[in-house]
């Protein structure tokens, strides 16, 4: 139970790459999702290995995480129908903390990533755009099934999920955040206040 707890952990840093608005889908295609899932991947690897600190690999992971999210739509997303009532200051500010909160939480854990892969499998259509299948392999555990979700509706090439074995990421950090707000009685400001630390 807990190797599974912590690939999925590992894995999930990938998720903390975004979901999307609304423009045209036309100009994704099945090369390009690829592509950004590869250069991900590759961006990460390289953090990995450089052997850094956890805090300067952190910063490094969070560098990532803003150049290939859509973080203020993931935000929103996590938030849920509370975001749709807060101000455009409350949400600049709760996106700000959320982004560093993904980095820190995940950040930490990509080094149990060290010497792992993640081998391509199959590219389809979906919806929102491009679901690329693949398998991860961490040192001493069984292999993982992955599904990054790929779309171009925020304007430019995005990943916007991950599920890992069948699990849904995103949703999990929503309802985490959703749980983690009910705690404050809906108090967006001291949520954005506590994520600053948090993580």
């Amino acid at each position: 139970m807990q190797s599974k707890l912590n690939r999925r952990g590992v894995l999930a840093g990938f998720a903390a790459l975004t979901v999307s608005t609304g423009f045209p889908a036309y100009a994704l295609d099945e090369a390009g999702a690829r592509k950004l899932v590869d250069t991900v991947v590759a961006e990460i690897n390289k953090v990995i290995e450089a052997g850094k600190s956890e805090s300067a690999t952190i910063r490094d992971f969070e560098k990532i995480f803003s150049r290939y999210a859509d973080v203020p739509t993931m935000a929103r997303y996590a938030l849920g129908a509370d975001g749709r009532s807060a101000s455009a200051g409350e949400l600049r500010a709760f996106t700000d903390a959320f982004q560093g909160y993904l980095a820190r939480k995940y950040g930490k854990q990509f080094r149990d990533f060290i010497g792992g892969r993640i081998e391509f499998e199959s590219v389809r259509e979906i919806k929102a755009g491009y679901e690329i299948r693949s398998t991860a392999f961490l040192r001493g555990q069984d292999p993982v099934s992955v599904s990054f979700l790929v779309s171009d509706r925020s304007g430019s090439d995005r990943l916007f999920n991950i599920f890992v074995e069948g699990v849904n990421l995103l949703l999990t950090e929503r309802t985490e955040i959703g749980a983690m707000l009910d705690n404050r009685r809906g108090d967006i400001g001291q949520l954005t206040k506590d994520l600053r630390s948090a993580g």
